[in-house]
């Protein structure tokens, strides 16, 4: 009689502690009142990307982070700054990840340049490793095939009737 009732009790602790566990919904966006810093910021979000969904803009994301970053981004037009300078401070907090086109510079040269330089790495690879194949064996000298015959004649084998001239 216990243990069907530890395994009920078990149960209900994992569905409310998973349940616990979540994240809370993010409070609703609060659009800015001027119609054109609001589409600013909206263009805004399209290119910088949720630090927690890493796929996602955070236009779209769900995520509570992202809300903040929708709301500092509304605080900081409001508070006249220019989008230059708006990218800057998330580059600054979260780093180059954070816009969906990060600059091109020294550091971030291998997001840039890496997925090319590795399909042209494989491209020669391959192209490497297509000559080698490719080289064909050096043909018997008469010598060699005239021993070759002498082997197959006390051999007694079945010639193989694909067999150019050169092959018996």
């Amino acid at each position: 009689m216990k243990r069907p009732l530890l395994i009920v009790v078990a149960a209900i602790g994992l569905v409310a502690g998973s349940a616990a566990s979540q994240e809370p919904p993010p409070a609703p966006d609060r659009a800015l009142p001027d119609a054109a810093q609001e589409a600013r910021a909206q263009a805004l979000f399209e290119g910088i990307r949720c630090v927690v969904c890493q796929h996602e803009a955070i236009a779209d994301s769900p995520a509570v982070i992202a809300a903040d970053m929708r709301g500092l981004v509304r605080e900081q037009i409001a508070a006249g700054r220019s989008d230059a300078e708006i990218r800057q401070d998330l580059v600054r907090r979260y780093g180059d990840f954070v816009l969906f086109k990060p600059p091109v510079r020294l550091a971030t040269w291998l997001l840039w340049f890496g997925p090319v330089g590795l399909m042209l790495a494989v491209a020669a690879g391959l192209l490497l490793t297509a000559r080698r194949r490719r080289s064909e064996s050096e043909a018997l000298s008469p010598e060699e095939e005239a021993r070759l015959a002498d082997i197959m004649a006390e051999a007694d084998l079945r010639p193989d009737p694909d067999a150019k001239p050169s092959d018996h």
